[in-house]
């Protein structure tokens, strides 16, 4: 058997296929990077919450976290609020609307009272539908 090689042509053949390799690579390295960031993008105030036993509730899209920490500061979604600022900043993240329900967590530190004193804040400010958040647990 003979092969034969051919030493004239120097022509190659043009290849009409779009290499996606580096685009692959680059999606996946995106994909890491949000699947990175995304749990880090959700509130993020250190609360030590007590745990439930009870049944979840389904949450809503955006709700709506009113903390109250161990040092008895509030704060509304990520933002610091004074006792007294409380109704006008939920009325400023909820345009108003009472009827949103204030997801309400308290540090397991807290005392009864003063969780009470939060609670009787929202009452006062008209927000009723409050619902106390704690983690799942046996």
């Amino acid at each position: 058997m003979a092969a034969r090689l051919r030493h004239g042509d120097d022509d190659l053949a043009e290849n009409h296929e779009i290499n996606v390799t580096p685009f692959i690579d680059v999606m996946l390295v995106l994909l890491i990077i949000f699947m990175v960031a995304a749990p880090r993008a959700t509130v993020d105030v250190k609360v030590d919450l007590p745990s439930s036993a009870a049944q979840p509730a389904p949450r809503p899209d955006k709700p709506l976290y009113l903390t109250l920490k161990a040092d008895r500061t509030l704060a509304v979604g990520n933002d610091p609020v004074a006792t007294g600022g409380l109704a006008a900043a939920l009325d400023g993240v909820t345009a108003g609307d009472r009827e949103t329900r204030v997801f309400l967590r308290a540090d397991k530190s807290v005392d009864y009272g003063a969780l009470m004193e939060v609670m009787d804040a929202l009452r006062a400010a008209g927000y009723l539908k409050v619902a106390l958040v704690a983690l799942e647990g046996q």
